[in-house]
């Protein structure tokens, strides 16, 4: 098992699930910031938006997180004795700028990062940072629409040129939307998109869409200008579709399912919108409109490398008769009985990573990054204060093994950021206790607890598999 010398070990997180603090030193209201835990939470992550302001009597797990904001020297410290060689951060965008389209940046969300990245460099831990990470300022949805306005590509391109201007010297790999197809499913999530009852909820995600990827476009424009020696990529959330069998019907509606994901991608590295897109686009009566510099921006402005999150492969089939849904996972998919799930219901396929790595690779032919995966699990505490998560030591085992395969195959992987190196507040849920981490945070679903910091057996585990470069699991 022989990962590339330089193979980039580390861990994800976002500033919305770890950073807390979300109204401190001048940051704005973000989407993350209207989401509470309970029965409104998907409502209002399919567009449902009840306020533009938390309510009263509701909890919301990101206005404290596990105060990352405060306490990330403590963390950094952690992640570098496991040997960490990157770590993957976002920057919030209402900490730069808390409306979204004020003239001048906040200094002291400037400072914050600079801090944050200083910290890491410090360590030998290379910063890789998502430019946008499920985070739209509030202020941008209810006074422009959000992305289905065409105002926002100039408001991100003035956020995305500040930050490469400002850390041009300490970030070498960037990405512009975390996610991006995550518009379709979780609109809110995705692109802070709300809807009135007689909206046409389709034309709406793709005129968001395209103005994402023409943003995505001029990111990378001005990356390129700026730091010419920097890296940008783009990210999907990823995991193949099999067809449930070998009847046509079900490998075309297989391909079908993939192709919903893979037209972000597509435009983002290829440079253009693909004919199956365009026929979607015009089956379904949708019209995109586009502004004459458009096209040429896409095409000359594509990504250096694709990042992706696997967590779990997908299955369809086109017999009404077979309806066995999984649970709990946003991307609907019919059961697989081949495979074991996870306590949240999410499929659990190592083989399924290496099918993913190879399909992206053989797709783009450009660089993969694995920027996500890992298993959310029901941690528990023991009276000695350790947790013994043999499960998740296995999981990622079985998932890295499978990396090293794709690698052999001839797919090239910058490195590998499992998800939620530490525990932090799940994106879908809002809960704490859907642990990601190798560090156990002392906090529970109703944001109750110490916060104190403790090693998991997962900790040395991963310690020694970056310091053997993958060689020991």
């Amino acid at each position: 098992m022989t990962f590339p010398k330089g193979f980039l070990w580390g861990g994800a997180i976002a500033a919305n699930q770890a950073e807390g603090a979300y109204l401190e030193d001048g940051k704005g209201l973000t989407t993350v910031d209207l989401l509470p835990t309970g029965s409104k939470r998907w409502d209002i992550m399919f567009g449902k938006l009840p306020s533009f302001q938390p309510i009263e009597g509701e909890f919301y797990p990101s206005h404290d997180a596990i105060d990352f904001y405060h306490l990330y020297k403590e963390d950094i410290a952690l992640f570098a004795e496991m040997g960490f060689k990157s770590l993957r951060v976002s920057v919030s965008w209402a900490r730069i700028f808390p409306k979204g389209d004020d003239k001048v940046p906040n200094e002291a969300g400037l400072k914050f990062y600079d801090n944050l990245f200083d910290e890491l460099l410090k360590h030998n831990i290379e910063p890789v940072v998502t430019i946008a990470h499920f985070d739209v300022p509030v202020h941008l949805v209810e006074h422009y629409g959000s992305w289905r306005n065409r105002k926002l590509v100039g408001f991100f391109e003035t956020y995305a040129t500040t930050l490469f201007k400002r850390y041009k010297d300490k970030v070498k790999y960037w990405m512009t939307f975390n996610e991006i197809n995550m518009l379709l499913h979780l609109p809110f999530v995705g692109a802070g998109l709300v809807f009135e009852e007689d909206d046409d909820k389709n034309q709406i995600k793709y005129q968001a869409a395209h103005h994402q990827l023409v943003a995505s476009a001029l990111a990378v424009k001005a990356c390129h200008e700026i730091s010419p020696d920097a890296k940008i990529g783009c990210m999907l959330a990823a995991g193949m579709t099999y067809p449930y069998t070998c009847n046509p019907d079900d490998v075309f509606d297989a391909m079908e399912k993939d192709r919903e994901s893979f037209f972000f991608i597509d435009v983002q590295s290829r440079g253009a919108y693909p004919g199956y897109a365009k026929r979607f686009l015009k089956d379904h009566n949708l019209t995109i409109e586009m502004e004459a510099e458009d096209e040429e921006l896409l095409r000359k402005h594509t990504v250096d490398y694709i990042g992706f999150s696997y967590y779990a492969s997908r299955a369809t089939s086109t017999d009404p008769k077979v309806n066995n849904m999984t649970s709990s996972n946003v991307f609907g998919s019919i059961e697989n009985p081949y495979l074991d799930k996870s306590e949240w219901g999410w499929t659990i396929d190592p083989k399924g990573f290496r099918i993913t790595a190879n399909q992206l690779y053989d797709r783009y032919q450009k660089p993969l990054f694995v920027v996500e995966n890992g298993l959310g699990a029901l941690d528990q505490l023991t009276d000695d204060g350790e947790v013994h998560d043999d499960y998740r030591i296995d999981y990622m085992k079985r998932h890295i093994t499978e990396m090293s395969e794709a690698i052999d195959d001839g797919v090239e992987i910058i490195g590998y950021t499992s998800w939620g190196p530490i525990d932090i507040v799940s994106a879908s849920s809002g809960e704490m206790n859907k642990r990601y981490g190798y560090i156990y945070v002392d906090k529970d679903n109703e944001g109750k607890g110490t916060l104190s910091r403790s090693k998991k057996d997962s900790f040395e585990w991963y310690k020694k598999v970056i310091e053997s470069n993958g060689e020991v699991l």
